[in-house]
């Protein structure tokens, strides 16, 4: 799991609630068009997925950035806005 920052310039407003919407299932929004998440691998690659199809590829960009940050401790927040936490691993008992 790393610190992954997606951002965006979406052309459409339509497009873009919908890119907002697709982000905020899996990531916290810290700026307008900026979204950032604690994520594998392979839950960057499914939000990808689901993201691709909402862009209109000529005219919108989506691009996905892996921070080099493998802790919490090893970055800082300043300013009003609360850290992106990292989520517990889950455990679904029968």
């Amino acid at each position: 799991m790393r610190l992954w920052v997606i951002a965006y310039d979406i052309a459409d407003d339509r497009r873009r609630r919908q890119i907002v919407k697709c982000l905020s299932q899996k990531m916290q929004r810290v700026q307008e068009s900026l979204f950032e998440a604690w994520l594998t691998q392979i839950e960057l690659t499914l939000l990808i997925v689901e993201a691709t199809p909402l862009l209109n590829l000529e005219q919108d960009r989506l691009r996905a950035y892996p921070l080099a940050v493998r802790t919490e401790q090893r970055y800082g927040t300043y300013g009003q806005q609360q850290a992106t936490t990292k989520h517990s691993d889950y455990w679904i008992i029968g």
